[in-house]
């Protein structure tokens, strides 16, 4: 599953304008969610990809939603992101679009409360404690405190808003100029970076934040068909990689052979890199780092 986030902010501030940015799509409607696809620039990709000759390279994925505005209803669309991005045009803006979400996840427990407590009716020993448990967050948002505050663990089904990270993006002065990454979206790669005068692409910021913020780590898969970046949570295991590349491969999972990326860009070849001893047999349990490149061996 590739990355998930949702772009928020205020109206005018440059939510779709950034959706560009990151995507390449312009879209034709407003005043609907926007759905895209972004891929993630990776250096270490093509080098991975010279070595094994890929015919192919598959980037690691953004997967963007663009919500029109901030009302409970319009942001439902962003309650399974992983992180939200928020576009603000100043940073004073933060204070006032957190409150909006506030008020939305306010809306949103209050709702499941209304729900649940007709279904508590019935007498069911489990409904009357969710009753209980959404009363005190009701509570808890009615003084202005965001769920990411809530010390006791968050019922699944709620997703709040506020208790995702938030990544300020400020479109102005002192922050990135949308607008114009928009625009360098559609020129080639070189002429964009003349233009940028060594600068980042938005991109690339936006990546580094959530990474830095996600904790996330970059593996690869490589072959003579396909060079690929996959992304995962730091922490995460060689069989949690080998079910992000398919659920069979995790099924069947007997060892991973790994090399660091640099070390195989090094050596030229996996067979070089085996020779020099970078190349190492890890189980299950292995905590995969970032850079790793992996070739998992299986059965099914």
């Amino acid at each position: 599953m590739p990355l998930n986030v949702g772009i928020v902010g205020p109206p005018g501030a440059g939510k779709t304008t950034l959706f560009t940015a990151l995507t390449g799509v312009v879209p034709e409607a407003y005043g609907t969610p926007h759905v895209g696809v972004a891929a993630i620039p990776d250096e270490r990709l093509d080098a991975v990809a010279a070595v094994e000759g890929s015919e192919k390279r598959t980037p690691a994925t953004i997967e963007l939603i663009d919500v029109p505005g901030t009302a409970e209803a319009q942001l439902g669309g962003v309650r399974r992101a992983d992180a939200l991005l928020a576009v603000v045009r100043d940073p004073s803006e933060l204070q006032a679009l957190d409150l909006e979400l506030l008020v939305a996840d306010r809306d949103h427990v209050a709702r499941r409360l209304e729900r649940v407590r007709k279904d508590a009716k019935s007498g069911s020993p489990e409904l009357r404690a969710e009753v209980a448990n959404l009363e005190r967050l009701l509570a808890h948002v009615d003084e202005e405190r965001p769920l990411r505050d809530w010390r006791e663990e968050l019922p699944r089904e709620l997703e709040p808003l506020t208790a995702k990270p938030l990544i300020p993006i400020v479109n102005g002065p002192g922050g990135a100029d949308l607008a114009l990454e928009a625009e360098l979206r559609e020129l080639p790669d070189e002429e964009a970076a003349q233009f940028r005068d060594g600068a980042g692409s938005a991109l690339e910021e936006v990546v580094r934040q959530l990474a830095e913020t996600l904790g996330l780590v970059v593996f690869y898969t490589a072959g003579e068909k396909e060079a690929r970046a996959w992304t995962l949570r730091r922490g995460a295991t060689a069989l949690d990689a080998a079910a992000t590349i398919h659920t069979d491969i995790a099924r069947g999972f007997i060892r991973c052979e790994v090399i660091g990326w640099r070390d195989l860009v090094e050596a030229g070849s996996r067979a070089e890199a085996a020779r020099r001893g970078v190349q190492r047999l890890e189980g299950k349990a292995y905590e995969v780092q970032d850079g790793d490149v992996l070739n998992v061996r299986f059965n099914v």
